[in-house]
């Protein structure tokens, strides 16, 4: 009882929830085409139907869950055609989000070597994808276009159902690349063009070993 109300009483219930549903899709609990057993989930997590539904309508607008008219929501399948098309997004937004947030303060350089070397240290996939996610949003933190970011924290969503169900099956644990290297060093030499194409060769690397993974699962 002591942890039901200690979960309920938590701020921004709902996010919590779709925190945690996000972790289920992630670590491979929940597979595309299941189904959401709002009741069994509200047990499990000590929270209303309420905040359930709440947390559903988020994944439902991010596209990780489809919802059906009388039968509920489900989990969406990984495809290649989902992946083609949210591939190239960051590559796209995080580079104008960098130029409007301009060159980070020293505090901003410090958090981003700390998050870099934690980076090298981590444990595993879910971890590394944690920090990268965190090092990204640092580098843009001084963005004040909130849908810019919004835009940003969406994909990165969909784009984590890949990388971590990628890495799962293919039993992937990659270290922290030479990219963030660079658009560091490009940024305290005052080179936003370079670091921004840095930025973008970082989110634009990936690509085939996952298109390649999708192809061979279907098959």
């Amino acid at each position: 009882m002591e942890d039901t109300l200690t979960l309920a009483s938590r701020p921004n219930l709902s996010q919590h929830v779709a925190n945690s549903l996000r972790d289920m899709i992630f670590d491979g609990d929940l597979e595309g085409g299941d189904r959401i057993n709002e009741v069994h989930l509200a047990r499990r997590l000590g929270v209303s139907r309420t905040a359930v539904r709440e947390a559903l309508a988020t994944l439902v607008a991010e596209e990780a869950l489809t919802s059906i008219p009388r039968r509920g929501c489900f989990v969406r399948a990984l495809t290649r055609k989902e992946f083609e098309d949210i591939y190239p997004m960051r590559a796209l937004l995080d580079p104008e989000a960098l130029r409007l947030s301009g060159i980070p303060s020293q505090e901003s350089f410090e958090t981003l070597e700390r998050i870099s070397e934690e980076m090298r240290g981590a444990p595993d996939m879910k971890s590394r994808v944690s920090l990268d996610e965190a090092w990204h949003l640092e580098l843009v933190s001084n963005c004040e276009n909130d849908v810019l970011l919004g835009l940003i924290r969406r994909f990165m969503h969909r784009f984590r159902r890949y990388g971590l169900a990628f890495a799962r099956e293919q039993k992937v644990i990659e270290s922290a690349n030479r990219e963030h290297i660079e658009i560091v060093r490009a940024l305290r030499a005052g080179d936003m063009d370079e670091a921004c194409e840095w930025l973008k060769k970082n989110l634009t690397s990936g690509k085939d070993p996952i298109l390649k993974w999708l192809d061979e699962r279907k098959g």
